[in-house]
């Protein structure tokens, strides 16, 4: 399995302690404001799981060691980036981002993302992928120590990542906080060895894995993108045309985009553009996963969340479907 491969594991961990935003539910509301401590099972020493909040919904975990004060002795170096597919929510991740912290407690933050939740999945590719390239830079700031990152996208999520990560190729994420507090830092070697220093970065860090489930990268145009519309181009016509329905995040879908004359978004996103490197990007990353599935997805198909033909079907499952 080709996933996160990180630090190896610590067998630490006894209680698991959630800083709640005090809005209950989805947590939402300001940070630490109330804290509960419960067992988890799993847990072998002496650590802590906490679970911070912002205001906007979105949470990073961590695993904290206890160690007299309950400090943890060393701060983790790996941000994971998780992102949540249409109409979903950082919660749909939290029990995913806590096997992460099981798996590899030493040296992981799990951040479930949540600046894209609800019916702002409508909103359009871009419009998300810019939120969540601002919110990466916010999580960054809050943990200065991280040096290598990944993401992990669900659906949707894996093309708001993409588009993410374009913005955040090469970018010099230090300096920019420098500027944004009115200062100016330079080393006096100029922005050409700045800009060879962070070449092949991700917002400055070195990029691990990139991990897609599900995601149409294709879109979900005819050709039997949509599995639910059992290849009749009647309904896939249906579809295409009443695209609108899902806002600016359909019409990027089924490629009826058209801003100011340009070529679809999806298709694009298939090369390096003038002001995003979309495919170099992609390409920086160690690790690029794409997990599709072959069965029972009535809504985003094998060839598009694979980036396959149909005909590339494996020979056992393709006979499994003839014969249904």
């Amino acid at each position: 399995m080709a996933s996160v491969e990180l630090e190896r594991p610590s067998s630490e961990a006894v209680h698991q302690t959630e800083v709640d935003g005090g809005g209950g539910g989805g947590g939402r509301g300001s940070k630490g404001i109330m804290k509960k401590t419960k067992k988890a099972p799993w847990k072998l020493g002496f650590a802590c799981l906490r679970t911070e909040y912002d205001r906007e919904g979105n949470f990073d975990m961590e695993v904290v060691d206890v160690d007299g004060a309950g400090v943890r002795r060393t701060p983790p170096t790996h941000l994971v980036v998780m992102v949540n597919g249409l109409i979903g929510s950082a919660q749909n991740w939290k029990y995913a981002a806590k096997q992460f912290l099981k798996k590899y407690p030493d040296d992981v933050i799990a951040h479930c993302s949540e600046c894209n939740p609800s019916m702002l999945t409508f909103d359009g590719v871009d419009v998300m992928g810019e939120r969540l390239a601002e919110e990466v830079i916010s999580v960054i700031k809050r943990h200065p120590g991280v040096q290598k990152i990944s993401f992990i996208g669900h659906s949707l999520g894996g093309l708001v990542a993409r588009y993410a990560i374009a913005k955040l190729y090469g970018r010099d994420i230090m300096r920019d906080f420098s500027q944004g507090n009115g200062e100016f830092r330079t080393n006096g070697s100029g922005d050409l060895c700045v800009e060879e220093k962070f070449h092949g970065k991700i917002a400055g860090l070195e990029p691990v894995n990139f991990i897609t489930s599900a995601t149409p990268h294709l879109g979900s145009r005819g050709h039997k993108q949509v599995p639910v519309f059992c290849g009749f181009y009647t309904l896939e016509k249906l579809a295409s045309r009443t695209s609108w329905f899902l806002g600016r995040t359909g019409k990027h879908l089924f490629l009826t985009d058209n801003d100011n004359g340009k070529p679809p978004l999806l298709l694009r996103m298939a090369n390096d553009c003038e002001d995003l490197k979309f495919m170099s990007a992609l390409q920086s990353f160690k690790r690029r996963v794409a997990y599709a599935n072959v069965q029972f997805d009535h809504l985003v198909g094998w060839s598009t969340s694979s980036l396959r033909r149909r005909d590339e079907l494996p020979k056992v499952i393709l006979k499994l479907f003839m014969e249904v």
